[in-house]
């Protein structure tokens, strides 16, 4: 996952890591882990994360799989 890009895309909108964990329905917790690269992030999670932040599937496969 490019991290800084998905901080960036989160900043972007004008959400905090907190705000986009609340919006998918996961613990902050867990978001900063997944973040941290402690635990992996799942297809359903990347697309409700997409969906959240508006992003398009280039930008979405840049950061998830790029």
């Amino acid at each position: 996952m490019n991290v800084q890009m998905l901080k960036d895309k989160i900043n972007a909108k004008g959400y905090n890591v907190e705000t986009l964990a609340e919006k998918i329905g996961i613990d902050r917790s867990t978001m900063y882990r997944k973040l941290n690269g402690d635990i992996s992030t799942t297809v359903k999670e990347a697309v409700m994360i997409r969906d959240a932040l508006g992003l398009t599937n280039d930008e979405a496969k840049s950061i998830f799989f790029g």
